[in-house]
């Protein structure tokens, strides 16, 4: 048997990556040699600014903006993390009443301004409550993973040793995005009937948002398609393990091929040029190449 290649791979532990990654779901092609990150996100920032990783997957906001600045890396069209947004924004109740459209004018917090679960929320409020994105006042707490993006100018650091739930608990923040699960008992989804409105929209937008797509090293795409084509094949032979196992129905967070995620890639680079995360804008197609734009 041929000697395996060995990829330095980063990969979340989701339902549809277990079976890889505890190998249940195996290749005779590839050694994934998964680092060693509890959480995917903090290592977004070596994989774009040092070219850390083999193979891994990126928030698609950081990867749009890794494209603007050439860094080496190509998408597969696999989504690893997808997800309804609407519930991730929230309020505390006990500073008064308030709705998604009353946003403009107000202070809402966001980990960052390049977050990709924050370009999905502002697109929501803009486009569905009417809210001027570019009128709120951004309160951040992290830097871009891109070394090379600035900040717009309405976006502002939280005061050093500020946390964002505190913030907000506090009335210093009017809204914050807070991620997955609200963090404190006392916060309130500032959508409500988020789970209402999470499936209703997906139905109407081409599916769930897409947040974490997986990306590879351009030259390894350019040199290695077999292996490209293996990557493809496990992960979604991984996914395929989870309830419901046929995958790429509007509904289904982990969508794989270009067609069954077009629709949300379009949305989330026109939302990116509109909050200037990103200078121009990128056709789909434009994302993959050659090898990564034809596997179906």
């Amino acid at each position: 048997m041929a000697e395996k290649t060995k990829l330095f791979t980063l990969l979340g532990d989701y339902p549809n990556t277990t079976a890889l990654k505890t190998g249940k779901v195996t290749s005779d092609l590839i050694d994934f040699a998964f680092a060693d990150v509890k959480v995917s996100n903090t290592a977004f920032k070596p994989l774009v600014r040092e070219a850390k990783f083999d193979l891994a997957e990126l928030a698609i906001v950081t990867f749009l903006q890794a494209k603007v600045y050439g860094k080496p890396y190509v998408l597969i069209p696999a989504t690893v993390l997808g997800r309804g947004q609407h519930h991730t924004i929230a309020y505390n109740p006990e500073h008064g009443p308030l709705t998604a459209s009353e946003l403009t004018g107000k202070r809402v917090g966001v980990r960052a301004y390049t977050q990709t679960t924050g370009a999905w929320v502002r697109g929501f409020l803009a486009d569905d409550y009417g809210v001027d994105t570019a009128k709120v006042i951004w309160i951040t707490f992290e830097d871009p993973h891109l070394a090379e993006y600035k900040d717009p100018a309405f976006v502002t650091r939280a005061p050093e040793g500020k946390t964002l739930v505190q913030m907000l608990l506090d009335g210093e923040l009017d809204a914050a995005i807070v991620g997955d699960k609200l963090p404190d008992p006392r916060l309130k989804p500032l959508i409500p009937d988020s789970e209402v409105v999470v499936k209703k929209w997906a139905e109407t937008h081409g599916g769930v948002p897409v947040n974490h797509m997986m990306v590879i090293r351009s030259t390894l795409s350019k040199s290695r398609p077999d292996l490209v084509k293996e990557i493809y094949r496990v992960l979604r032979e991984s996914r395929r393990t989870v309830p419901p196992a046929a995958d790429n129905g509007l509904l289904d967070p982990w969508r794989f091929g270009v067609e069954a995620n077009r629709a949300s890639l379009e949305r989330v680079i026109d939302y990116s040029v509109r909050q200037k995360l990103i200078p121009k804008t990128f056709s789909v197609d434009e994302l993959f190449d050659h090898c990564t734009g034809s596997l179906a």
